[in-house]
């Protein structure tokens, strides 16, 4: 293991700064060197925010997709996954001749920083423009308030820089001095950090090893194209505060987009703590068919952009929805079938598209699982504030990947059966309130009745995704499951209509959703709902003498 050199600076490549959990539950900080090192009994990075860890992650791609080469080809990957260790030797190496780079306190190229960025006034701002957890304008909702803001230790700092760089929120910026964008000693809004705009996805191995390979999507005809210019931040010349940020950075491939410099940023303080920050814009990235080049992102295309630029398909990146849960969406996440002849409306993360090659080329077995995880940020008031971090994880076989895979079929019709019968809960809690006197626009009940739905088949489904495999009956599986949510969903509405009132008892005349005349009451909503129910499920039907699967 590498022993720390004494320096008057930080360097990231000695220094204890990276928060992970280890295979044996234990949880404590490595170097950017000892990350690699300990690859093979790391479980995973372990930040405070899922975003700290994908923007991490992103960060030791670079590092290793530099020091592999590539790696040039699948053939060299599959050496890589065969290889019990990460090819440290070459990692080391690699560091090592960049290792002033990577000095958080250097006098003229600090990490990810400009040395001599400064505001019009001189002034050194507070770290909660830094540290996305302390709310704007609501500093009473974060335990880090008095001290915990006057300062915090480089280590921290680190990592909430590599965070700032990939998810910063726009709105007014300060105005760096010499750059040609400032008006009136302002930067104003020019868009979320590069990475905000991204439905951000990776696959999670059994061990860090594991994930860094499998996100390590190689050099290979129809996956990535080598580009002599598509270099890390680190061995380009460091930005200054006085050059005007173009296009012509990039980005050129995955080196350039996982070190992409959305700000510019100077941090104040030593090594006993950093005090203030300046941020200021940097590159600005439009993500807009980069599909090809970003290999961690769901994909979208774009009714405005075509219609504009009159061509399709036009891609853009597609942020997750932070109130949805991950399964909720799985046919987006799952590659799609090849296009006919319209082009695919969405498209899914190329890593997981690579892990599918991987199955079909029997570099992975037919019971590999792998957990993919996602992670974005939803943000508010014009994109300068953060409202909500999403992070979500999903279990599943490898199989579940191949187009054409009948399991991939019945987890996707799995869902969808789960949305149809929440559906009919929402309906059976809008007829209950029209029973009892009230509109049918007033969806609040609604709205909680399918919250309750989704959250108690949440654990659910995820319990039966990840115990599909090659010996599953797709179609016993599929039939189990809507056993199990006409079970749950069906004691929702017992519940709904228990809890209605007297006057939904009594009901009233109302012209249905065909404008005819119809009762409503609290018996013949119950009535509609199983009848909607028993044609959401219909794999689900009454058999007194079929056992009921439980899922644990």
């Amino acid at each position: 293991m590498t022993t720390p050199t004494p320096t008057a600076g930080f360097s990231l490549l000695d220094e204890p700064w990276i928060p992970v959990l280890d295979t044996t539950g234990r949880r404590r900080d490595v170097s950017l060197l000892g990350l690699f090192e300990q690859a093979v009994d790391i479980q995973m990075i372990a930040c405070e925010l899922p975003t700290q860890n994908f923007a991490l992650l992103r960060l030791a791609l670079a590092v290793l997709h530099r020091a592999t080469d590539g790696p040039p080809g699948e053939s060299a990957w599959r050496g890589l996954w065969q290889d019990p260790q990460l090819p440290l030797a070459d990692i080391t190496d690699y560091l090592e001749a960049f290792r002033d780079r990577f000095d958080l306190l250097h006098p003229t190229h600090p990490f990810y920083q400009v040395a001599d960025l400064r505001a019009g006034n001189d002034r050194a701002f507070g770290l909660e423009r830094l540290i996305a957890d302390v709310p704007n304008g609501e500093p009473y909702l974060t335990a880090r308030t008095g001290p915990a803001l006057q300062s915090t230790p480089p280590a921290d700092a680190a990592r909430w820089l590599v965070h700032c760089q990939a998810f910063d929120p726009s709105g007014i910026k300060t105005g760096a001095v010499g750059d040609p964008r400032v008006k009136g000693g302002r930067g104003y809004p020019l868009g979320v950090a590069s990475v905000g705009a991204l439905g951000g996805v990776y696959l999670e191995g059994a061990t860090l090893r594991e994930t860094l390979l499998l996100n390590l999507v190689p050099v290979a005809p129809g996956w990535r194209s080598a580009n002599e210019q598509d270099l890390p931040v680190w061995e380009r010349e460091p930005h200054t505060a006085v050059e005007e940020p173009t296009a012509t950075r990039g980005p050129y491939g995955v080196l350039g987009l996982y070190t992409w410099q959305s700000r510019r940023i100077r941090l104040f303080g030593d090594r006993d703590a950093i005090t203030g920050a300046v941020i200021a814009y940097g590159d600005i990235l439009d993500w807009q068919d980069r599909h090809l080049l970003e290999p961690m992102s769901v994909w979208g295309r774009s009714g405005p952009r075509e219609q504009k630029l009159k061509r399709t398909p036009v891609y853009l990146p597609r942020p997750h929805p932070h109130d949805r849960a991950l399964w909720r969406g799985l046919q987006t996440l799952l590659p799609p079938a090849p296009p006919g002849g319209e082009p695919s409306q969405r498209l899914s993360p190329m890593v997981l598209q690579w892990l599918a090659r991987l199955r079909v080329s029997g570099v992975v077995g037919p019971d590999f699982r792998v957990r993919s995880r996602a992670t974005s940020i939803t943000y508010g008031s014009n994109q300068s504030v953060v409202d909500a971090v999403f992070g979500d994880a999903l279990t599943m076989n490898v199989l579940l990947l191949v187009d054409g895979s009948p399991l991939r079929t019945t987890a996707v019709d799995a869902a969808a059966d789960a949305e149809a019968a929440v559906k009919a809960l929402r309906s059976l809690a809008v007829n209950l309130i029209r029973a009892a006197g009230g509109s049918g626009s007033d969806t609040d009940a609604a709205d909680r009745a399918a919250e309750r739905g989704y959250a108690l088949l949440d654990r659910y489904f995820r319990v039966w995704l990840a115990r599909l495999g090659p010996a599953t009956d797709p179609g016993a599986a599929r039939a189990a499951w809507q056993r199990r949510v006409r079970s749950e969903i069906a004691g929702l509405g017992r519940e709904l209509v228990a809890a209605a009132s007297p006057a939904a008892w009594a009901g009233r005349i109302l012209e249905d959703r065909n404008g005819k005349q119809a009762h409503y009451c609290s018996s013949q909503a119950e009535a509609w709902f199983r009848g909607s129910l028993a044609k959401a499920l219909p794999m689900a039907a009454d058999d007194a003498n079929r056992p009921q699967e439980v899922l644990q």
